[in-house]
């Protein structure tokens, strides 16, 4: 099959590639989230819709009913821009994370109602956990509590990963005194100060851990970087952001402090952003079930998502969904079409029996 680059139009019986093409020619890049959700109401106009800020709920919360998830803002455009199909794929920023589990979704409400379903399509998540709003979506429709299950879409590889990674997100700081640089002697620089912390950074290992027999990989990176003031000046001050993936078995408070002795070496320490992890557990029936049809295979889930916050409200959640892990977020993002009707095909079958 040769290149084919799609307008953004919708047929009037959209397949489940079309559906996706569509939603790839929204731009819906973080803090630009209205016209993906406008046209999303204006889709799923059949069924009860609830807008909160840039986001949409599809249904009504109830009492035993399974939450279908996605988020609808992508990272920042890296390659070209809108849907292309070329060969068994579908290239486009956000095509696997996440808009290819939002056109799972849209199909299967369509296809399946919304009696024992409830849709929600929130903004935010690729932002600061300050922005997402699943959040307040969550605090404002109370009854979402009463929910029997979650299945957040995002990509899992033709697998369903359970639980997730806390994340912390901290501000390191090297002080330093400046000075011209013709003379830095009588100056401090701040960055050079900072050499054998980066260095040794570099060098940092994911750390493996076990949890309900199922692999987290641990991991501390240095993520940003800012210093310096002019070309001629010795600069006084290094500021670094530190991310940190940690395993659902440390606490919040457990991986804040391990995280603090990493960066003790620095002047200045504190937290920018966090976000909770969550304990993997597959014992709901669903998730069995689920699992089962899908091809089996269970997997720890290496990054954050928002089944953190659905386990929070006492939820059980997992993520399932189209496209491969290792294409989020990278230029020349893409998804296989057969990955969209693998997972269809799965939810449909095991969410129609509920």
């Amino acid at each position: 099959m040769g290149r084919v680059v799609l307008d953004c139009y919708l047929p009037l019986v959209p397949t489940l590639s079309e559906t996706l093409a569509w939603l790839v020619d929204i731009p819906s890049e973080t803090g630009n989230e209205r016209a993906i959700r406008d046209a999303l109401a204006e889709r799923l106009d059949r069924q009860a819709l609830t807008v909160i800020a840039d986001s949409l709920v599809v249904g009504e919360p109830g009492r035993g009913k399974v939450i279908l998830a996605g988020h609808t803002d992508t990272v920042p455009l890296q390659g070209h821009v809108g849907s292309m199909i070329e060969g068994d794929r579908l290239y486009g920023l956000g095509a696997t994370d996440m808009k290819g589990g939002l056109a799972v979704m849209i199909h299967i409400l369509e296809d399946l109602g919304t009696d024992r379903l409830v849709g929600i399509f929130y903004a935010g998540e690729e932002g600061p956990m300050s922005g997402n709003q699943l959040g307040p979506i969550l605090d404002q429709l109370v009854e979402l509590e009463s929910a029997a299950a979650g299945i957040v879409l995002e990509p899992t590889n033709r697998e369903m990963h359970v639980g997730c990674q806390g994340a912390i997100n901290a501000t390191v700081v090297f002080e330093g005194e400046p000075a011209h640089s013709a003379r830095p002697w009588l100056g401090v620089n701040a960055v050079s100060r900072a050499g054998p912390f980066l260095t040794r950074m570099h060098h940092v290992e994911p750390e493996s851990r076990m949890v309900e027999g199922l692999e987290f990989k641990e991991v501390v990176s240095v993520t940003r970087a800012a210093g310096g003031v002019a070309n001629n000046v010795i600069p006084g001050r290094f500021e670094l952001n530190v991310n940190y993936r940690f395993a659902p078995d440390r606490t919040m408070d457990e991986a804040i402090t391990h995280l603090r002795e990493l960066c003790s070496d620095a002047d200045v320490f504190q937290i920018a952003d966090r976000a909770p992890s969550a304990y993997p557990d597959v014992s709901h029936p669903l998730f069995q079930e689920l699992a089962s049809i899908s091809g089996g295979v269970i997997a720890s889930k290496q990054g954050w998502t928002d089944v953190a916050q659905l386990a929070q409200l006492g939820v059980p959640a997992v993520n399932f969904g189209p496209g491969e892990t290792s294409l989020a977020h990278k230029p020349g993002e893409s998804v296989r079409l057969d990955d969209l009707d693998w997972a269809y095909e799965a939810l449909a079958t095991v969410l129609s029996d509920i």
